[in-house]
């Protein structure tokens, strides 16, 4: 991974970067005379977004210096695309892509959230197959009402209601013992269903990652650099797979075990949590890259 000075190619893309924004005909005719400088993607709750309050502006002066140098951001979250929308456009990130759900799906830039909920049909359909005692222990989005959720998330009832808005995936609650998770699991493998342990819930989806959405997105920007924050175990494999990954401090769950590159200096942990570490982090290491 490259932290030195900026190249010719680097050089390029931090001047015309602007320029070829403002003018897309230009970026047609000319798609291979400059690379993104940089694309972050990042986790939401926890990470830009503070655990207790869901506020991202002490991000903002990081998201400026972002956006001045023509760096993308994608969110990569559990959240819903109708939650996802709304907090793209305050935060000015609307011509950039989104991972929804997990990495379920994938919300397109300028688009306000899917229409398609058949996947969501189909996965609530699937658990209920699930051995009664065993699906008693798991209480998802789609079990709660909307004040259910908004107890469970601490959202506002009209926020509750875009989390329940699902296309991909459910997250919830597991209440039973760690016996019963285990054969909870072993029964959702056998149905095509997978597991994730986020930052407040279990999330079940039929198995894509933040990673692989990830991937398919870095293939399609080329960027010089990549860089992932996070801060819960869903997030582990999106850290892995950047040029640089940041976990985010949460003083509200449990710390992230060591992770493959964290010796080498690839891996590095916040001290400050939520959107205060997201901004000094990002700030440091655009320092670091020379953007």
């Amino acid at each position: 991974m490259n932290f030195g000075g900026l190249d010719h190619d680097g050089l390029f893309s931090l001047i015309h970067w602007p320029l070829l924004n403002l003018f897309p005909i230009a970026r047609k005719i000319t798609p291979m005379t400059f690379k993104m400088p940089l694309l972050v993607f990042t986790d939401l709750d926890g990470t830009l977004l503070s655990h207790a309050d869901y506020q991202w502006k002490p991000a903002g002066p990081a998201l400026r210096h972002l956006a001045d140098i023509g760096a993308g951001v994608v969110m990569a979250s559990s959240k819903t695309g109708s939650e996802i929308s709304s907090l793209r456009a305050d935060m000015g990130l609307q011509r950039w892509p989104a991972i929804l759900e997990n990495g379920a799906g994938l919300l397109e830039a300028h688009v306000d959230a899917p229409v398609d909920r058949s996947d969501y049909a189909q996965l609530r359909a699937v658990l209920s197959k699930i051995s009664a005692p065993l699906r008693a222990g798991f209480l998802g989005f789609g079990d709660m009402d909307g004040a259910q959720v908004a107890a469970a998330t601490g959202l506002s009832r009209s926020d509750a209601r875009l989390a329940k808005q699902r296309a991909f995936s459910e997250p919830g609650i597991w209440s039973g013992t760690p016996a019963e998770k285990e054969d909870f699991l072993e029964e959702l493998a056998k149905l095509g269903i997978s597991a994730r342990d986020g930052g407040r819930f279990m999330t079940l989806s039929f198995g894509a990652t933040k990673a692989d959405q990830m991937a398919d997105l870095i293939r399609n920007f080329a960027p010089r650099h990549t860089i992932a924050l996070g801060d819960a175990p869903n997030d582990v494999e999106m850290l892995e797979a950047a040029d640089l990954g940041i976990i985010i401090a949460n003083p509200h769950r449990a710390p992230l075990p060591e992770l493959k590159g964290e010796n080498a200096g690839r891996i590095m942990r916040t001290t400050l949590a939520g959107p205060e570490g997201w901004n000094a982090a990002i700030l440091a290491q655009l320092t670091r890259l020379n953007l």
